[in-house]
């Protein structure tokens, strides 16, 4: 039997992969968590066979998440889910040790694909993916590119209006090294502000406007 945790900040989402997971033999859902930190949590009390990561989430999100709960328990298998097939995301949630990636568009029979070939230990990436997009160099086509992890991280903090303080509680960190890494992040994408790095994540869909 293999054993799923849900990672998801729409109850609604979670609930609905749950009732269809319900249904499929051999999967059993043994958990739900709603943000990074409890998906961590719940990760290391449950030990799931396999957790179904929503990528961008408040706090933390999902690419930390992963790579806590990876480097952790190696033997979890984090498949990445997010609405869009974005390839920063994806190569950056697979650095982080991500087994496989899903887009919420995918169908039924893909969901249960994936989870059975990430727990056989194989790979799995949604094939409604661009081919050979491992192949492109993604920083001629994304400005995001160029950040480093932590960057990232804060970049997404921040387009999910989450506050200074808030993200440094998040990180452990001091307000001042956010605002630093702030600065570097503005510099690195020629923006001015956070109102500007909104509207750029946004056109290049690191945002899900129809959150």
């Amino acid at each position: 039997m293999t054993s799923v945790l849900i990672v998801d900040d729409h109850i609604l989402v979670r609930t609905g992969i749950e009732r269809i997971l319900a249904e499929t033999e051999g999967i059993k859902v043994i958990g739900q968590a709603s943000s990074g930190e409890e998906a961590i949590q719940k990760a290391r009390e449950l030990a799931p066979n396999i957790v179904l990561m929503d990528v961008k989430m408040p706090g933390i999100g999902g690419i930390e998440a992963t790579r806590k709960i990876t480097h952790s328990n190696s033997a979890i298998g984090v498949i990445g889910l997010t609405a869009s097939g974005d390839e920063t995301f994806v190569q950056r949630l697979l650095q982080a040790g991500a087994r496989g990636y899903l887009t919420k568009g995918t169908s039924y029979e893909e969901v249960v694909r994936a989870i059975r070939l990430v727990a056989s230990g194989q790979f799995y990436v949604d094939p409604t993916l661009t081919s050979g997009m491992f192949a492109r160099d993604s920083q001629n086509n994304n400005p995001f590119a160029q950040l480093s992890e932590r960057e990232m991280q804060v970049t997404l903090m921040i387009v999910n209006c989450q506050k200074v303080q808030e993200i440094a509680d998040s990180l452990f960190v001091s307000p001042r090294t956010v605002n630093t890494y702030r600065y570097r992040i503005f510099e690195k994408l020629a923006v001015r502000n956070d109102v500007e790095l909104t509207h750029l994540a946004m056109r290049h869909k690191l945002v899900d406007v129809t959150d």
